[in-house]
């Protein structure tokens, strides 16, 4: 029998609310040893699941505070377990001293995300929607929000059983063929292997082309603001960051370092670095702030590359403009035409072919920005989540869907050329047991205590 576990659910910090959380075969002896009810006819221990009691928290000194105790009855809670989750004001002190009073009783410290790991064991939920918890928790962005929360619904995990049933028929089908060769396997001769293999890949290939745009969503994009001196860059950095975060004068070379700020463009979060001017220089300290420029743009994951549309291009110029073409496969680069508010004079058609967007903008009126924000989320892969809420949301998530997709292929590969079909069944096996490693159903128990080891103690 596992033991019963509590912990403060709220976050560590003065509130209006504060919560107690406990979980276990002796919940309801353990909260009601502490909470008194109002209404003395009443007990905690005999109230039906989804239920309150307003009353007050003692310890051992006496009355702690008002408390609201709501009971919930397994295996219809969050856990699986009956749990217990007392209610009172947030101050600091007085969740602790809750939860002393409730370890006093016979509780046992919850460890990190040791509510959600219950839920696991008991088939509450799958490691996809355990996983989808964290990320709830910690989504800043509509995006984000919105898939976490689908995750944790479910959604994921009923995509993945979809590919699951591809994969057992087609396992079934050639279990079927090599223990009875002599047999009519209608599925095989009429191509249905094949065509239930080609379903699975299909599912996997959409959800691993969503997961780097998915990481985006959840954790921001280092971004490099580059350019050649006085073209804007700081201003820019000032525009986005809401306030004067990098020093901006008429002078050349007035950046020598790295200028780092994190701000919010719709739903992206961008890691801005805004950078020295890349040009010839002779000053000691401005080639060193230079070379970190060029270091940083070459490490970036994406660039915002400004160019002076006042003035002809430069030799600076077309070295951020050619960097920045060379990191196109691995790097997503914006440029941005600034100075709008002033005659056009730079080359635009080289500009155009060497970026994939390409936006106009001025930086000191804020003119353009909408646009800028529109051509972050075509690059990021943003745009893509629009509607598209099953996203895989962890590197552990799409190792796996990766394994199984590589497997399937290999199977497909190996079908199509006459291979014999157990070396066929080889390759859905091995599919099979990394989209179950994915799902948790048979996952290590080492995998399982890495994931609940990142949670926060509480949840």
């Amino acid at each position: 029998m596992s033991s019963t576990i509590a912990a403060i659910s709220t976050a560590p910090a003065a509130a209006g609310l504060g919560v107690i959380r406990i979980s276990g075969p002796d919940a309801l002896v353990i909260a009601e040893a502490v909470f008194r009810p109002a209404d003395r006819k009443k007990r905690l221990s005999v109230l039906p699941g989804y239920t309150a009691l307003y009353g007050h928290v003692y310890d051992r000194e006496g009355d702690v505070d008002e408390c609201v105790a709501l009971v919930f009855r397994g295996p219809r809670s969050y856990t699986g377990e009956d749990v217990v989750e007392l209610s009172c004001h947030g101050g600091l002190y007085l969740t602790r001293r809750v939860l002393r009073a409730v370890l006093a009783a016979g509780a046992s410290p919850a460890g990190p995300g040791e509510f959600t790991r219950r839920a696991f064991i008991s088939g509450k939920i799958d490691l996809t929607q355990a996983e989808a918890v964290m990320d709830l928790i910690a989504a800043d962005s509509r995006v984000a929000a919105r898939t976490a929360l689908a995750a944790r619904e479910g959604i994921l995990y009923k995509r993945l059983e979809t590919v699951r049933e591809e994969l057992v028929g087609a396992a079934a089908a050639l279990s079927a063929f090599v223990d009875y060769p002599d047999d009519d396997i209608p599925e095989l001769e009429g191509g249905e292997l094949a065509a239930a293999l080609r379903r699975a890949e299909g599912i996997l290939t959409v959800l691993l082309s969503t997961f780097e745009a998915g990481r985006v969503a959840r954790e921001g994009v280092d971004t490099v603001i580059a350019g050649s001196p006085n073209v804007g860059k700081s201003t820019l950095m000032n525009l986005l960051a809401g306030c004067e975060r990098s020093i901006v004068t008429s002078a050349a070379g007035t950046t020598r370092d790295v200028v780092e700020e994190t701000v919010r463009l719709g739903d992206v979060l961008l890691r801005l670095s805004d950078t020295a001017g890349i040009r010839r220089a002779d000053n000691e300290a401005e080639k060193i702030g230079i070379d970190k420029a060029r270091r940083r743009m070459s490490s970036a994951a994406l660039l915002l590359c400004v160019f002076d549309g006042s003035r002809p291009l430069d030799d600076s110029d077309r070295e951020v403009a050619e960097e920045a073409a060379r990191q196109r496969g691995e790097c997503p680069s914006i440029a941005l035409i600034n100075k709008t508010d002033k005659p056009l004079k730079i080359d635009e058609q080289y500009i155009i072919q060497h970026f994939q967007q390409v936006i106009h903008i001025s930086a000191l009126t804020g003119g353009g920005r909408d646009e800028l924000e529109q051509a972050v989320r075509l690059v990021t892969g943003i745009e893509r989540l629009e509607g598209q809420e099953i996203v895989l949301s962890t590197e552990r998530q799409r190792v796996c869907a990766q394994r199984c997709l590589t497997a399937v292929q290999e199977a497909l590969s190996a079908w199509e050329a006459g291979i014999t079909s157990d070396a066929v069944g080889i390759c859905v096996d091995d599919a099979i047991s990394a989209l179950l490693e994915l799902t948790g159903e048979r996952a290590t128990e080492a995998v399982v205590e890495e994931i609940f080891a990142r949670f926060c103690v509480g949840k």
